[in-house]
Protein backbone atom coordinates (compact mmCIF):
# COMPACT_ATOMS: atom_id res chain seq x y z
CA UNK A 1 0.00 0.00 0.00
CA UNK A 2 0.93 3.64 -1.40
CA UNK A 3 1.61 5.79 1.83
CA UNK A 4 2.82 9.17 2.51
CA UNK A 5 2.38 10.02 -1.15
CA UNK A 6 1.68 13.87 0.03
CA UNK A 7 4.39 16.46 0.78
CA UNK A 8 4.45 18.08 4.55
CA UNK A 9 5.47 21.31 3.22
CA UNK A 10 4.91 24.30 0.64
CA UNK A 11 6.65 26.08 -1.70
CA UNK A 12 6.36 29.84 -1.45
CA UNK A 13 5.44 31.92 -4.50
CA UNK A 14 8.43 34.08 -5.74
CA UNK A 15 7.74 37.70 -6.34
CA UNK A 16 9.78 37.61 -10.11
CA UNK A 17 10.75 41.11 -11.31
CA UNK A 18 11.54 41.15 -15.40
CA UNK A 19 9.75 42.91 -18.42
CA UNK A 20 8.17 40.57 -21.19
CA UNK A 21 5.45 40.85 -23.66
CA UNK A 22 5.61 36.97 -24.25
CA UNK A 23 3.81 34.63 -22.98
CA UNK A 24 4.56 31.09 -22.03
CA UNK A 25 2.88 28.00 -23.64
CA UNK A 26 -0.40 27.42 -22.02
CA UNK A 27 -2.96 29.14 -19.82
CA UNK A 28 -2.47 31.56 -16.94
CA UNK A 29 -5.57 31.66 -15.20
CA UNK A 30 -6.76 34.52 -12.88
CA UNK A 31 -9.14 32.85 -10.81
CA UNK A 32 -12.07 35.00 -9.58
CA UNK A 33 -11.29 38.09 -11.72
CA UNK A 34 -13.88 39.80 -14.56
CA UNK A 35 -10.98 40.92 -16.36
CA UNK A 36 -7.70 39.99 -18.16
CA UNK A 37 -5.01 41.25 -16.00
CA UNK A 38 -1.22 42.19 -16.92
CA UNK A 39 1.29 41.72 -13.73
CA UNK A 40 3.97 44.73 -13.93
CA UNK A 41 6.90 42.99 -12.15
CA UNK A 42 6.71 39.85 -14.95
CA UNK A 43 4.69 41.01 -17.80
CA UNK A 44 2.37 38.78 -18.27
CA UNK A 45 -1.11 38.55 -18.89
CA UNK A 46 -3.57 36.22 -16.67
CA UNK A 47 -7.53 35.76 -17.89
CA UNK A 48 -10.59 35.21 -16.12
CA UNK A 49 -11.85 32.00 -14.77
CA UNK A 50 -15.09 32.12 -16.48
CA UNK A 51 -15.80 29.35 -18.55
CA UNK A 52 -13.33 26.85 -17.07
CA UNK A 53 -15.34 26.65 -14.39
CA UNK A 54 -19.10 26.65 -13.43
CA UNK A 55 -19.22 26.19 -9.57
CA UNK A 56 -18.34 28.58 -6.78
CA UNK A 57 -18.51 32.41 -5.92
CA UNK A 58 -15.69 35.16 -6.61
CA UNK A 59 -14.55 37.39 -4.18
CA UNK A 60 -11.90 40.05 -4.43
CA UNK A 61 -9.76 41.21 -1.36
CA UNK A 62 -8.92 44.50 0.45
CA UNK A 63 -5.30 44.47 0.96
CA UNK A 64 -3.24 47.22 -0.37
CA UNK A 65 -0.38 46.62 -2.44
CA UNK A 66 -1.43 43.00 -3.43
CA UNK A 67 -0.02 41.16 -5.96
CA UNK A 68 -2.74 41.61 -9.02
CA UNK A 69 -2.91 37.65 -9.29
CA UNK A 70 -3.68 37.24 -5.77
CA UNK A 71 -6.09 39.96 -5.08
CA UNK A 72 -9.24 38.25 -6.36
CA UNK A 73 -9.85 34.83 -5.80
CA UNK A 74 -13.00 32.18 -6.24
CA UNK A 75 -14.48 30.23 -2.91
CA UNK A 76 -16.86 26.97 -2.86
CA UNK A 77 -19.49 27.48 0.23
CA UNK A 78 -21.07 24.11 -1.46
CA UNK A 79 -21.18 21.61 1.49
CA UNK A 80 -22.88 19.54 -0.84
CA UNK A 81 -20.99 18.50 -4.02
CA UNK A 82 -18.05 16.09 -3.93
CA UNK A 83 -15.21 18.06 -5.65
CA UNK A 84 -15.08 21.82 -7.71
CA UNK A 85 -13.52 21.33 -10.80
CA UNK A 86 -11.52 23.29 -13.70
CA UNK A 87 -11.64 21.87 -17.05
CA UNK A 88 -8.94 22.80 -19.94
CA UNK A 89 -8.56 21.95 -23.54
CA UNK A 90 -5.61 19.45 -23.97
CA UNK A 91 -4.10 17.85 -26.64
CA UNK A 92 -4.07 14.09 -25.92
CA UNK A 93 -0.75 12.40 -24.87
CA UNK A 94 0.92 16.02 -24.29
CA UNK A 95 3.16 16.85 -21.30
CA UNK A 96 1.68 19.92 -18.92
CA UNK A 97 3.27 21.63 -15.67
CA UNK A 98 0.47 22.54 -13.42
CA UNK A 99 0.30 25.31 -10.99
CA UNK A 100 -2.21 26.13 -8.15
CA UNK A 101 -1.62 29.44 -6.60
CA UNK A 102 -3.07 30.16 -2.82
CA UNK A 103 -3.69 33.07 -1.03
CA UNK A 104 -6.11 33.20 1.72
CA UNK A 105 -6.31 37.07 2.42
CA UNK A 106 -9.20 36.45 5.56
CA UNK A 107 -11.82 36.71 2.65
CA UNK A 108 -14.58 35.11 4.74
CA UNK A 109 -13.71 36.92 7.97
CA UNK A 110 -11.53 34.14 9.73
CA UNK A 111 -8.10 33.95 10.80
CA UNK A 112 -6.62 30.62 9.30
CA UNK A 113 -7.19 29.33 6.10
CA UNK A 114 -9.46 25.94 5.42
CA UNK A 115 -7.66 22.95 4.65
CA UNK A 116 -8.88 20.59 2.11
CA UNK A 117 -7.89 18.03 -0.98
CA UNK A 118 -6.66 19.32 -4.54
CA UNK A 119 -7.70 16.47 -7.47
CA UNK A 120 -5.83 16.21 -11.12
CA UNK A 121 -8.04 13.95 -13.13
CA UNK A 122 -9.41 11.06 -11.13
CA UNK A 123 -6.33 10.80 -8.93
CA UNK A 124 -5.87 13.19 -5.02
CA UNK A 125 -2.84 14.96 -5.66
CA UNK A 126 -2.10 16.64 -2.22
CA UNK A 127 -3.96 18.49 0.89
CA UNK A 128 -3.74 21.76 0.56
CA UNK A 129 -2.48 23.77 3.51
CA UNK A 130 -1.69 27.12 3.79
CA UNK A 131 -2.06 28.21 7.31
CA UNK A 132 2.06 28.30 7.74
CA UNK A 133 2.52 30.49 4.83
CA UNK A 134 -0.29 32.74 5.32
CA UNK A 135 0.72 33.32 8.89
CA UNK A 136 4.10 34.50 7.45
CA UNK A 137 2.99 36.72 5.09
CA UNK A 138 2.91 34.26 1.96
CA UNK A 139 1.00 32.83 -1.14
CA UNK A 140 1.74 29.01 -1.61
CA UNK A 141 2.38 27.27 -4.57
CA UNK A 142 2.33 23.31 -5.68
CA UNK A 143 3.06 21.96 -8.79
CA UNK A 144 2.43 18.86 -10.57
CA UNK A 145 3.76 17.86 -13.96
CA UNK A 146 1.82 15.23 -15.80
CA UNK A 147 0.23 13.44 -19.46
CA UNK A 148 -3.30 14.23 -20.80
CA UNK A 149 -4.58 10.72 -21.31
CA UNK A 150 -7.50 12.62 -22.64
CA UNK A 151 -8.57 15.70 -24.64
CA UNK A 152 -9.18 17.11 -21.31
CA UNK A 153 -7.46 18.21 -18.04
CA UNK A 154 -9.16 18.81 -14.70
CA UNK A 155 -8.39 20.34 -11.74
CA UNK A 156 -10.29 20.09 -8.79
CA UNK A 157 -10.30 20.66 -5.05
CA UNK A 158 -12.43 19.22 -2.21
CA UNK A 159 -13.80 19.42 1.26
CA UNK A 160 -11.80 16.82 3.33
CA UNK A 161 -12.82 15.60 7.06
CA UNK A 162 -10.40 19.22 8.15
CA UNK A 163 -11.96 21.31 6.06
CA UNK A 164 -14.31 23.98 8.65
CA UNK A 165 -14.58 26.61 5.76
CA UNK A 166 -15.08 26.85 1.88
CA UNK A 167 -12.43 25.84 0.08
CA UNK A 168 -10.32 28.39 -2.25
CA UNK A 169 -7.90 29.29 -5.33
CA UNK A 170 -6.53 32.42 -6.21
CA UNK A 171 -4.93 31.18 -9.81
CA UNK A 172 -3.94 28.18 -11.96
CA UNK A 173 -1.38 28.04 -14.55
CA UNK A 174 -1.37 25.12 -17.17
CA UNK A 175 1.72 25.36 -18.90
CA UNK A 176 2.79 23.32 -22.05
CA UNK A 177 6.43 21.46 -21.74
CA UNK A 178 8.35 19.42 -24.40
CA UNK A 179 7.46 15.91 -25.45
CA UNK A 180 11.30 15.43 -24.55
CA UNK A 181 11.31 16.64 -20.84
CA UNK A 182 11.19 13.96 -17.90
CA UNK A 183 10.54 11.28 -20.45
CA UNK A 184 12.30 8.82 -18.02
CA UNK A 185 8.81 9.15 -16.34
CA UNK A 186 6.11 6.36 -16.88
CA UNK A 187 3.69 8.86 -17.06
CA UNK A 188 1.21 6.33 -18.03
CA UNK A 189 1.24 5.03 -14.31
CA UNK A 190 3.17 8.30 -12.65
CA UNK A 191 2.74 11.90 -12.19
CA UNK A 192 5.97 14.29 -10.79
CA UNK A 193 5.00 16.26 -7.93
CA UNK A 194 7.11 19.07 -7.82
CA UNK A 195 9.44 18.81 -4.12
CA UNK A 196 12.51 21.21 -5.03
CA UNK A 197 13.85 23.17 -7.86
CA UNK A 198 16.82 25.36 -7.00
CA UNK A 199 19.52 27.14 -8.92
CA UNK A 200 22.76 26.86 -6.31
CA UNK A 201 24.45 30.04 -5.45
CA UNK A 202 22.24 32.76 -7.68
CA UNK A 203 20.69 35.19 -5.67
CA UNK A 204 17.45 35.98 -7.16
CA UNK A 205 14.44 32.81 -8.52
CA UNK A 206 14.71 32.25 -12.42
CA UNK A 207 11.53 31.95 -13.96
CA UNK A 208 9.88 33.42 -17.40
CA UNK A 209 11.11 34.07 -19.92
CA UNK A 210 14.70 32.78 -18.52
CA UNK A 211 13.17 29.35 -18.93
CA UNK A 212 10.00 29.04 -21.29
CA UNK A 213 8.38 27.07 -19.65
CA UNK A 214 7.88 28.94 -16.40
CA UNK A 215 9.49 26.88 -14.14
CA UNK A 216 10.48 28.30 -10.68
CA UNK A 217 14.37 27.77 -9.59
CA UNK A 218 14.31 29.04 -6.65
CA UNK A 219 17.97 30.40 -5.10
CA UNK A 220 19.48 28.03 -2.66
CA UNK A 221 23.27 28.87 -0.33
CA UNK A 222 24.68 26.61 1.88
CA UNK A 223 26.63 29.09 4.44
CA UNK A 224 29.88 26.61 4.70
CA UNK A 225 30.42 26.59 0.78
CA UNK A 226 31.41 29.40 -1.52
CA UNK A 227 29.46 30.73 -4.38
CA UNK A 228 31.37 31.11 -7.86
CA UNK A 229 30.42 32.57 -11.53
CA UNK A 230 30.59 31.04 -14.86
CA UNK A 231 32.58 32.31 -16.85
CA UNK A 232 31.15 32.01 -19.96
CA UNK A 233 27.82 31.26 -21.94
CA UNK A 234 26.68 28.37 -22.58
CA UNK A 235 23.22 27.05 -24.96
CA UNK A 236 21.10 24.19 -23.07
CA UNK A 237 18.30 23.63 -25.07
CA UNK A 238 20.13 20.05 -26.22
CA UNK A 239 20.25 19.39 -22.39
CA UNK A 240 17.96 16.41 -20.60
CA UNK A 241 15.11 18.72 -19.06
CA UNK A 242 15.87 21.63 -20.91
CA UNK A 243 16.78 23.85 -18.18
CA UNK A 244 17.75 27.38 -18.06
CA UNK A 245 21.24 29.04 -18.80
CA UNK A 246 20.79 31.16 -16.49
CA UNK A 247 20.91 27.71 -13.64
CA UNK A 248 24.36 27.30 -14.98
CA UNK A 249 25.66 30.39 -14.18
CA UNK A 250 26.57 30.32 -10.57
CA UNK A 251 27.40 27.55 -8.10
CA UNK A 252 28.12 26.87 -4.47
CA UNK A 253 31.54 24.48 -4.05
CA UNK A 254 34.42 24.42 -1.80
CA UNK A 255 37.49 26.17 -1.09
CA UNK A 256 39.33 23.26 -1.37
CA UNK A 257 39.64 19.87 -2.66
CA UNK A 258 37.69 18.46 0.22
CA UNK A 259 34.18 17.15 -0.34
CA UNK A 260 30.87 19.15 -0.83
CA UNK A 261 28.21 17.78 1.38
CA UNK A 262 25.14 19.67 0.53
CA UNK A 263 21.66 19.57 2.82
CA UNK A 264 19.23 20.01 -0.22
CA UNK A 265 16.40 20.38 -0.17
CA UNK A 266 15.68 21.02 3.58
CA UNK A 267 13.17 19.16 4.76
CA UNK A 268 12.03 15.72 5.34
CA UNK A 269 10.86 13.39 2.43
CA UNK A 270 8.21 10.66 2.63
CA UNK A 271 10.04 7.62 2.14
CA UNK A 272 9.23 6.72 -1.34
CA UNK A 273 10.52 6.86 -4.86
CA UNK A 274 11.68 10.40 -6.61
CA UNK A 275 12.82 11.48 -9.69
CA UNK A 276 16.23 13.03 -9.16
CA UNK A 277 17.85 15.52 -11.55
CA UNK A 278 21.63 17.39 -10.77
CA UNK A 279 23.09 20.08 -13.00
CA UNK A 280 27.03 20.62 -13.37
CA UNK A 281 28.90 23.17 -15.02
CA UNK A 282 32.96 24.16 -14.80
CA UNK A 283 32.70 28.02 -13.96
CA UNK A 284 36.33 27.99 -15.51
CA UNK A 285 37.41 29.40 -18.71
CA UNK A 286 37.01 26.44 -21.61
CA UNK A 287 40.85 26.25 -22.02
CA UNK A 288 42.01 25.01 -18.19
CA UNK A 289 43.90 21.82 -18.68
CA UNK A 290 43.43 20.44 -15.98
CA UNK A 291 39.58 18.27 -15.01
CA UNK A 292 36.99 18.90 -12.50
CA UNK A 293 36.21 14.55 -11.57
CA UNK A 294 34.38 13.57 -9.13
CA UNK A 295 31.50 11.00 -7.77
CA UNK A 296 28.63 11.59 -6.52
CA UNK A 297 26.99 9.90 -3.18
CA UNK A 298 23.07 10.89 -2.07
CA UNK A 299 22.56 9.54 1.52
CA UNK A 300 26.22 7.61 1.15
CA UNK A 301 24.14 5.52 -2.31
CA UNK A 302 26.69 5.71 -5.11
CA UNK A 303 24.73 8.14 -7.68
CA UNK A 304 27.47 8.57 -9.76
CA UNK A 305 31.15 7.60 -10.40
CA UNK A 306 33.52 10.00 -11.59
CA UNK A 307 31.91 12.66 -13.54
CA UNK A 308 34.11 14.68 -15.60
CA UNK A 309 32.69 18.38 -15.12
CA UNK A 310 33.51 20.43 -18.20
CA UNK A 311 32.60 24.08 -19.06
CA UNK A 312 30.10 22.29 -21.78
CA UNK A 313 27.75 21.05 -18.99
CA UNK A 314 25.86 18.03 -17.66
CA UNK A 315 23.06 16.69 -16.65
CA UNK A 316 23.08 13.70 -14.29
CA UNK A 317 19.64 11.91 -13.43
CA UNK A 318 17.77 9.00 -11.86
CA UNK A 319 14.09 8.27 -12.73
CA UNK A 320 13.07 6.44 -9.56
CA UNK A 321 15.88 6.98 -6.46
CA UNK A 322 14.36 6.09 -2.76
CA UNK A 323 14.84 8.71 -0.71
CA UNK A 324 13.36 9.47 2.90
CA UNK A 325 14.00 11.85 5.57
CA UNK A 326 16.59 14.47 5.25
CA UNK A 327 18.39 14.61 1.99
CA UNK A 328 22.42 14.58 1.54
CA UNK A 329 24.56 14.89 -1.55
CA UNK A 330 28.21 14.38 -1.23
CA UNK A 331 30.02 15.36 -4.02
CA UNK A 332 33.70 13.12 -3.54
CA UNK A 333 36.52 14.57 -5.44
CA UNK A 334 39.04 12.11 -7.65
CA UNK A 335 42.15 11.57 -5.87
CA UNK A 336 43.32 13.15 -8.65
CA UNK A 337 41.60 15.93 -9.45
CA UNK A 338 43.16 18.97 -8.42
CA UNK A 339 39.79 21.05 -8.46
CA UNK A 340 36.85 20.98 -5.43
CA UNK A 341 33.87 19.78 -6.61
CA UNK A 342 30.66 22.08 -7.50
CA UNK A 343 27.24 21.68 -8.10
CA UNK A 344 24.97 24.35 -9.89
CA UNK A 345 21.35 23.19 -10.21
CA UNK A 346 19.08 20.35 -9.08
CA UNK A 347 15.36 19.09 -9.22
CA UNK A 348 13.39 16.75 -7.30
CA UNK A 349 9.91 15.39 -7.70
CA UNK A 350 8.23 12.86 -5.76
CA UNK A 351 6.54 9.78 -8.32
CA UNK A 352 2.82 9.65 -7.67
CA UNK A 353 1.36 6.71 -8.80
CA UNK A 354 -1.75 8.01 -10.62
CA UNK A 355 -5.44 6.84 -9.30
CA UNK A 356 -6.84 5.40 -13.07
CA UNK A 357 -9.59 7.36 -15.14
CA UNK A 358 -13.20 6.28 -15.79
CA UNK A 359 -13.78 4.68 -19.34
CA UNK A 360 -13.49 7.11 -21.57
CA UNK A 361 -16.79 6.23 -23.33
CA UNK A 362 -18.61 6.74 -20.11
CA UNK A 363 -17.20 10.14 -19.54
CA UNK A 364 -18.43 11.59 -22.81
CA UNK A 365 -21.63 10.10 -22.36
CA UNK A 366 -21.96 11.65 -19.10
CA UNK A 367 -20.74 15.35 -20.47
CA UNK A 368 -23.28 15.41 -22.45
CA UNK A 369 -25.43 14.13 -20.54
CA UNK A 370 -24.44 16.89 -18.18
CA UNK A 371 -25.11 19.36 -20.98
CA UNK A 372 -28.58 18.22 -21.90
CA UNK A 373 -29.83 19.66 -18.21
CA UNK A 374 -30.28 22.99 -17.82
CA UNK A 375 -28.64 22.57 -13.89
CA UNK A 376 -26.53 19.75 -13.37
CA UNK A 377 -25.30 18.82 -10.08
CA UNK A 378 -22.25 21.68 -9.50
CA UNK A 379 -19.99 18.63 -9.45
CA UNK A 380 -20.38 17.31 -12.76
CA UNK A 381 -17.32 18.12 -14.16
CA UNK A 382 -13.96 16.13 -13.43
CA UNK A 383 -13.61 12.89 -13.54
CA UNK A 384 -17.23 11.02 -12.95
CA UNK A 385 -15.60 7.75 -10.79
CA UNK A 386 -12.73 9.16 -9.40
CA UNK A 387 -11.29 9.84 -6.89
CA UNK A 388 -13.95 7.72 -5.52
CA UNK A 389 -15.38 9.99 -2.60
CA UNK A 390 -15.09 12.15 -4.84
CA UNK A 391 -17.59 10.73 -7.47
CA UNK A 392 -20.43 13.02 -9.20
CA UNK A 393 -23.32 13.45 -7.11
CA UNK A 394 -25.98 10.31 -8.05
CA UNK A 395 -22.90 8.53 -9.74
CA UNK A 396 -22.21 4.72 -8.73
CA UNK A 397 -19.45 2.93 -10.56
CA UNK A 398 -17.93 -0.61 -10.63
CA UNK A 399 -14.05 -1.70 -8.92
CA UNK A 400 -12.41 -1.58 -11.94
CA UNK A 401 -9.13 0.11 -12.65
CA UNK A 402 -11.18 1.60 -15.54
CA UNK A 403 -14.33 2.08 -13.73
CA UNK A 404 -17.72 2.07 -15.83
CA UNK A 405 -20.89 3.71 -14.28
CA UNK A 406 -23.27 1.30 -13.20
CA UNK A 407 -25.90 3.48 -11.88
CA UNK A 408 -27.48 7.03 -11.86
CA UNK A 409 -29.69 7.90 -9.16
CA UNK A 410 -30.75 11.61 -9.59
CA UNK A 411 -34.13 11.77 -8.02
CA UNK A 412 -35.87 15.10 -6.92
CA UNK A 413 -32.76 16.85 -7.33
CA UNK A 414 -35.06 19.84 -9.44
CA UNK A 415 -33.32 18.55 -12.49
CA UNK A 416 -34.36 20.70 -16.03
CA UNK A 417 -33.56 19.96 -19.60
CA UNK A 418 -33.12 17.14 -21.41
CA UNK A 419 -32.20 13.16 -21.26
CA UNK A 420 -29.56 12.96 -23.38
CA UNK A 421 -29.76 10.42 -25.88
CA UNK A 422 -25.47 9.57 -25.26
CA UNK A 423 -27.04 7.83 -22.60
CA UNK A 424 -27.94 4.47 -24.44
CA UNK A 425 -23.58 4.63 -24.81
CA UNK A 426 -23.52 3.60 -20.70
CA UNK A 427 -23.95 0.49 -21.39
CA UNK A 428 -22.52 -1.37 -18.27
CA UNK A 429 -25.70 0.88 -16.88
CA UNK A 430 -27.68 -1.06 -14.27
CA UNK A 431 -30.52 1.56 -12.69
CA UNK A 432 -31.47 4.66 -13.63
CA UNK A 433 -33.45 7.11 -11.74
CA UNK A 434 -34.67 10.07 -12.90
CA UNK A 435 -38.03 10.58 -10.84
CA UNK A 436 -39.35 13.79 -9.29
CA UNK A 437 -37.69 16.01 -11.63
CA UNK A 438 -38.64 18.55 -14.59
CA UNK A 439 -36.90 16.83 -17.12
CA UNK A 440 -38.76 17.39 -20.54
CA UNK A 441 -38.32 16.00 -24.26
CA UNK A 442 -38.75 11.99 -25.52
CA UNK A 443 -37.39 8.94 -23.95
CA UNK A 444 -33.94 7.96 -25.60
CA UNK A 445 -33.57 4.78 -27.63
CA UNK A 446 -31.63 2.73 -24.96
CA UNK A 447 -31.57 -0.77 -26.69
CA UNK A 448 -27.78 -0.76 -26.38
CA UNK A 449 -28.00 -0.46 -22.31
CA UNK A 450 -28.74 -3.96 -22.02
CA UNK A 451 -27.93 -4.97 -18.51
CA UNK A 452 -30.53 -1.97 -17.38
CA UNK A 453 -32.46 -3.57 -14.40
CA UNK A 454 -34.40 -0.48 -13.36
CA UNK A 455 -35.76 3.00 -14.80
CA UNK A 456 -37.86 4.92 -12.96
CA UNK A 457 -38.71 8.25 -14.86
CA UNK A 458 -41.91 9.34 -12.99
CA UNK A 459 -43.31 12.95 -12.27
CA UNK A 460 -41.40 14.24 -14.89
CA UNK A 461 -42.54 16.05 -18.16
CA UNK A 462 -41.38 13.67 -20.51
CA UNK A 463 -43.77 13.00 -23.56
CA UNK A 464 -44.46 10.86 -25.88
CA UNK A 465 -43.78 6.34 -25.46
CA UNK A 466 -41.61 4.43 -23.63
CA UNK A 467 -38.89 2.94 -26.81
CA UNK A 468 -40.76 -0.39 -27.56
CA UNK A 469 -37.54 -2.44 -26.84
CA UNK A 470 -37.73 -1.40 -23.01
CA UNK A 471 -40.96 -2.48 -22.52
CA UNK A 472 -40.90 -5.62 -23.44
CA UNK A 473 -37.01 -6.43 -22.17
CA UNK A 474 -37.74 -9.16 -19.72
CA UNK A 475 -36.59 -8.57 -16.01
CA UNK A 476 -36.57 -4.93 -16.55
CA UNK A 477 -38.79 -2.61 -13.94
CA UNK A 478 -40.08 0.60 -15.46
CA UNK A 479 -41.87 3.15 -13.51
Amino acid sequence: MYVSIFLPWLLTIPFLVHSSHQQPKGLLINCGSDVKQTVPETGLTYIPDDGFTFSGNKTSLDAKDLFPILSTLRYFPDKVARKYCYTFQAIKGSKYLVRTIYYYGGFDGGKEPPVFDQIVGGTKWSVVNTTEDYANGLSSYYEIILVAHVKTLSVCIARNNQTVSSPFISAIEVISLDDSMYNSTDFGAYALVTVARSSFGNEDTISFPEDPYYRLWQPFKDDSTDVVSSQSSITTSEFWNKPPAEAFATAITMSTTKKLDVQWPPGLLPSTRYHVSLYFRDDRNSKTNTWRVFSIMVNGKTFYSNLNVTTDGVTVYAPNWPLSGQTLISLIPDTKSSIAPLINAGEIYQLMPLGGRTLPQDVMAMEELARGFDNPPLDWSGDPCLPRENSWTGVSCSQEKMPRIISLQLTNLGLTGILAPTVSNLTALHHLWLGDNQISGSIPEMSSVDQLETLFLQHNKLDGPVPQELQGRKGLHIL
